[in-house]
């Protein structure tokens, strides 16, 4: 398993031994095998699979915490917003991050904020995370002027755009709707009851622009995510427990993982309206990382 910095006919490993093997056309059309010792203009890189990080800094934490939206929009205030904001820079914080707050950002101001961030030099960085706590559609997040794409957001931190970022995670968590679906849930035969809630690097080598970009949405695309006006929203509960917990142990896909399963078991919504009452959630993780992530 090593990459080769070369275009070969093909390769194969040996089952015998962990010989990697190249098979090579002479100008007589005849394949022949050689080991890759044999010839030294073939260069053979050994990827390490966790991420460096011994940075003499974690990394930057930004956390757009909009809940109050102007009236034209037709959103509502995110009650329960403030306890997720809180909670967030805790944790965060104990994971080693400089965490900064930004309530109630314009889309212009969003777009900005993390424009400027995306032009400091994190050189001396591990990683890069932005939590966006907003109300959202598909695609969409919304300022408290207006809906943008997160795209025009995440993009700033591309490859191409921010170098000293090139190789190094970079985390994205964003609690907001993605539709207007909800999820009645089904009943299963193992696991344990439902509580019932209210609602409410090493960049030497040539790698994709959008590589090592991680996602955590707290739903699916098309549904509803749902919030709690005390405790806050289910997804940033479960998050904050599970990273509380595990979070200097456990790899951040088993972390998420833990926390689609507390959201999907722990959680559900009831109301006086049947219509808004004992639907779920799950989270959607969306992984372009190259290598594992640990933030001990």
């Amino acid at each position: 398993r090593c990459r080769v910095e070369e275009t070969i006919s093909s390769y194969s490993c040996s089952p015998s031994s962990n010989l990697l093997l190249f098979l090579k056309k002479n100008k007589d059309g005849q394949t022949r095998e050689q080991d890759y010792y044999s010839e030294s203009h073939y260069r053979i890189v050994s990827p390490t699979f966790q991420y460096k990080m011994s940075h003499q800094r974690v990394g930057k934490c930004i956390i757009i915490n909009n809940k109050n939206f102007d009236e034209k929009t037709g959103m509502n205030v995110r009650n329960g917003t403030d306890r997720d904001a809180g909670e967030l820079f805790k944790c965060f914080k104990s994971l080693g991050f400089d965490v900064y707050i930004y309530n109630d950002q314009t889309c212009e101001k969003m777009e900005r904020l993390l424009r400027e961030a995306s032009e400091e030099d994190h050189s001396d960085s591990s990683c890069f995370a932005c939590i966006l706590l907003s109300h959202g559609e598909e695609g969409m997040i919304y300022g408290t002027d207006g809906a943008m794409p997160i795209k025009t957001m995440t993009s700033l931190f591309r490859g191409d755009m921010c170098k000293s970022l090139v190789g190094k995670p970079k985390l994205f968590f964003i609690q907001a709707c993605r539709g207007s679906e909800f999820d009645d849930g089904i009943q299963t035969d193992s696991g344990p009851p439902n509580d019932t809630l209210e609602t409410d690097a090493n960049p030497r080598h040539k790698i994709p622009v959008e590589a090592d970009f991680l996602f955590a949405y707290s739903t699916v695309p098309g549904y509803y995510s749902w919030r709690n006006p005390g405790r806050g929203s289910w997804f940033v509960q479960a998050l904050c427990n599970v990273l509380n917990e595990f979070g200097k142990q456990l790899e951040i896909m088993q972390i998420l993982t833990r926390v689609n399963y507390m959201v999907a078991t722990s959680f559900e919504s009831w109301s006086e309206d049947p219509r808004f009452s004992e639907k779920k959630q799950i989270p959607c993780v969306v992984s372009m990382l190259t290598k594992e992530l640990y933030f001990n």
